[in-house]
């Protein structure tokens, strides 16, 4: 009986030992973290991995490039007349908007008609433009349009038939004579378009069948 009890001591008291003590690589008990109390939360530590600086700017990004409308044009440069076909929404669209491009002939600007008119009236009336910058041509304001009629086209197209007066023409100074003589007037025909800033021309139509005889211009 005494040798069977001295192994069961020895049992109970490393069994003792194992729960109260140990080396710190035993992989002993846990230790709670914190003031020690039973109800405390656990403690979980996250390692920080660096990232970007949220408030730098990003690389490598493009903006597009502004768009500068011409500036107003200066009062009475060029006088539209709509005669009998000022309620027809494209010739008030003639109105706004003719000036703006007469401004550019008077400055021999075509980047004014690129930044204020569709792409292909651009490409109708830019070459003129700079073909008087590089010859010296000049524009005499005030000038004269007057409505002469109005026709619906295809795919919401309205064509305005127009009589220039000479006015709207360069002249020359070295040779002192007008470009394009037109004592009576120039008929033109302009394909207004409804865009998201309002009626504007679209190209340069043809002008057969316009006469300008017997118009008078104001200017």
């Amino acid at each position: 009986m005494r040798r069977a009890g001295i192994p069961a001591i020895l049992l109970a008291a490393t069994l003792l030992l194992s729960a109260c003590g140990g080396s710190k690589d035993d992989g002993g008990m846990p230790v709670p973290v914190g003031d020690g109390g039973g109800d405390s939360e656990p403690t979980i530590t996250l390692s920080r991995t660096p990232s970007a600086d949220p408030t730098s700017a990003p690389t490598g990004k493009t903006s597009a490039p502004p768009v500068t409308a011409a500036p107003p044009p200066p009062a009475n440069q060029v006088i539209v007349v709509p005669g009998n076909f000022a309620s027809i929404p494209a010739v008030q669209g003639l109105v706004t908007s003719y000036p703006v491009y007469f401004s550019a002939l008077v400055a021999r600007d075509s980047k004014i008609i690129q930044n204020n008119f569709p792409a292909y009236f651009y490409a109708d009336t830019s070459q003129a433009v700079d073909d008087a910058k590089r010859n010296g041509w000049v524009m005499k304001p005030p000038g004269s349009v007057v409505v002469m009629g109005t026709s619906n086209q295809p795919l919401g197209i309205v064509r305005l038939k127009l009589c220039l007066s000479q006015t709207t023409q360069f002249w020359n100074p070295k040779t002192k004579s007008w470009v394009v003589p037109a004592p009576k007037g120039t008929p033109q025909a302009l394909d207004m378009v409804r865009t998201g800033l309002g009626w504007l021309p679209y190209r340069v139509a043809p002008s057969k069948g316009i006469s300008c005889g017997k118009v008078r211009y104001p200017a």
